[in-house]
């Protein structure tokens, strides 16, 4: 029974599963773009609304590692229903918010869509046929990047034209759509091969609250002051409860997440580039989008209307999709340790570009299509890297806590570049151009390092050539 049903929704399966992981994407494009338009609206300091998008990341750097443990288990398809459910009531409470602080309670409840992405990569690898699980995970894993550059410049038109509540209504019809697709085309539970064990409800609870500790610290750390002891203090306490949560779970029989699995050469490498390029594709996109919305007077800024600044963000997603199919074409010839390397080289291309000239629209432009085409291949490469590397039974864990990295490698970027820019203000309180070249310079060498650790692994680990073997084949045949 159960195989008639895979072979039923088996082509259907993974357009769903994509359509489903858009969501993250949607709810993404509701987030940098919008942050001037919602203080100015609800009436607070432009600081305190980013805590739209420091709630939003808090809150799925603390639901993304539970939601994948949980997708390792039975009810998968349950889980993906409650999750979209969660994020369409977050979706409507932000559209119809009174107030800043129901507004934050709708964006948190919008948190869960970082972990949608790891459940639908879990789906894919149970239900889809072997020969085609490994590049649907590889689509899944860059359709967040690929739908980023469709949502910002749809987010733009929306929020320009009927204000910024339309925006969130429309992310609530998408919900809806998404839930009716899933609710249809996903096989229903529960899986009858995945194991049944309890959620590590301690290891849960430290990691989630040490790292909604250390995204804290990062995210607020510019605004309090490196050295003040609100900063130190959630740095300090992330320290300890992330040090707790390691040797808790080294102890526990089903942790969270299997911290031994991260030793494994391909899932270390698939790791630390998620840290890396995640920051350095957040300070790319939101010095991209200020520069974009900038007035001219500032010496760098290009003074796009809203309506047409989310439209920087579209080479981003054409080159993006671009990336996944070269993936798909090259994978069964190049080694996924290659493509990772290759697309970091073009993020590094792509951001020292945008270091040198961004002060006019094209260039901006084409340093958004390198980012695409670079982050396309390295997020179709480093899930596919992980799956080979890991038991069915630890995929969701493994991908899930990929997926927190990259979270967490964005907030260090995104604070850092926030951090550059309020060193660096001009007397109308908007960056300077020293300000935005040298959070571009900072963005540019943090590629830089990652491409070049890359690179050493991928020397290092290349297997031997054969050069004997031919020279005695050649030897006899003489």
């Amino acid at each position: 029974m159960p195989q008639s049903t895979e072979s039923t929704t088996g082509p259907r399966l993974l357009p769903a599963l994509a359509y489903a992981a858009l969501t993250t994407a949607v709810v993404s494009s509701l987030g940098m773009l919008l942050v001037p338009t919602i203080s100015h609206d609800m009436h607070v300091e432009v600081s305190t609304g980013q805590w739209m998008l420091t709630v939003n990341l808090l809150v799925g750097a603390v639901a993304t590692p539970i939601m994948g443990r949980l997708s390792d288990g039975p009810h998968k398809k349950r889980l993906l229903l409650f999750s979209l459910t969660t994020i369409l009531v977050g979706s409507i409470v932000a559209a119809t918010a009174p107030n800043f602080t129901v507004f934050l309670i709708g964006r948190a409840l919008q948190g869960l869509t970082y972990g949608i992405v790891p459940v639908t990569i879990a789906l894919a690898r149970r239900y889809l046929p072997e020969n085609k699980a490994r590049l649907g995970i590889s689509s899944l894993s860059v359709t967040v990047t690929t739908g980023l550059g469709l949502g910002y410049p749809l987010t733009g038109i929306l929020a320009d034209l009927f204000g910024f509540r339309f925006a969130f209504w429309f992310a609530a019809l998408f919900l809806i759509t998404t839930i009716l697709v899933v609710w249809r085309v996903v096989p229903a539970g529960p899986d009858e091969r995945a194991p049944r064990n309890r959620l590590d409800v301690p290891g849960a609870l430290l990691v989630g609250t040490g790292l909604a500790s250390l995204l804290v610290a990062v995210s607020e750390g510019s605004r309090w002051g490196w050295d003040s002891p609100w900063t130190i203090g959630f740095f300090a306490g992330a320290a300890t409860l992330l040090t707790a949560w390691s040797l808790v779970e080294l102890r526990t029989p089903y942790p969270l997440i299997n911290l031994r699995v991260l030793r494994n050469s391909d899932v270390l490498v698939a790791n630390s580039t998620a840290i890396g390029l995640g920051a350095a594709m957040y300070i790319g996109l939101s010095i991209g989008s200020l520069i974009a919305q900038a007035p001219t007077s500032t010496g760098y800024g290009i003074a796009l209307p809203l309506f047409w600044a989310g439209f920087v963000m579209l080479p981003l997603s054409v080159a993006s999709f671009g990336a996944n199919r070269l993936v798909r074409a090259l994978s069964h010839r190049i080694r996924m340790r290659t493509l990772l390397l290759v697309g970091a080289g073009l993020v590094t291309a792509s951001s020292a570009l945008l270091w040198v000239a961004h002060d006019a629209l094209w260039e901006i432009l084409i340093g958004m299509f390198g980012f695409g085409l670079g982050m396309g291949m390295t997020y179709a490469a480093m899930p596919a890297l992980i799956a080979r590397s890991v038991a069915d039974t630890e995929l969701g864990s493994a991908v899930s806590f990929n997926q927190v990295l990259r979270t967490v490698g964005g907030s260090f970027g995104s604070a850092l570049a926030g951090a550059v820019l309020a060193a660096n203000l001009a007397p109308n309180l908007l960056p300077t151009e020293g300000g935005i070249k040298l959070a571009l310079a900072v963005g540019a060498i943090g590629c830089a390092v990652v491409f070049a650790a890359l690179l050493v692994n991928h020397v290092m680990s290349r297997p031997p050539t054969p050069t004997s073997e031919p020279a005695d084949a050649r030897v006899s045949r003489g």
